[in-house]
């Protein structure tokens, strides 16, 4: 299982490395193709009677997972991008998984126009980001990893 996900994230990589105009943006989306494939499709393998299943009190229930997933593609875009009304607060408003998975797909789709407008150029950029700087595939990359974290 290790050796196949690690043979996925070479070829991500590998697809960012190619001719390309702009192989950092395309390595990094590459990888970005790999945690939104692996939410969607561990999505897909979850009953709709365990989406509110919620293991403690302290921690989100399981729709509110994906739902948070999708805000933060919203917000770490959005940072990116200095888009200032991208943030939606998902978390608290959709509830049902099909609310849930429309919001999901809706939020990688705002991610992928934001990242087929994005150059190696504008990706170095430095924008704020929570307070320090940093560039705008810095933020993208970020957002990978909450991606893959959850």
């Amino acid at each position: 299982m290790r050796l196949a996900a690690a043979f996925l994230l070479y070829s991500a990589i590998l697809a960012g490395q190619s001719t390309s105009k702009n192989p950092l943006v395309d390595t990094s989306k590459g990888i970005y193709a790999v945690a939104k494939n692996d939410i969607l499709k561990s999505a897909d393998k979850i009953p709709d009677n365990l989406w509110s299943y919620q293991p403690t009190p302290q921690v989100r229930t399981i729709g509110q997972l994906f739902a948070h997933v999708a805000d933060g593609q919203y917000e770490f875009c959005g940072s990116a991008v200095q888009d200032k009304n991208a943030a939606k607060d998902l978390e608290k408003t959709v509830k049902t998984k099909e609310e849930i998975m429309a919001a999901v797909k809706t939020a990688f789709a705002y991610f992928d126009a934001e990242y087929a407008k994005m150059t190696d150029a504008s990706a170095t950029e430095v924008v704020p980001f929570f307070g320090r700087q940093s560039t705008r595939l810095g933020i993208m990359d970020y957002n990978i990893a909450h991606t893959v974290e959850h």
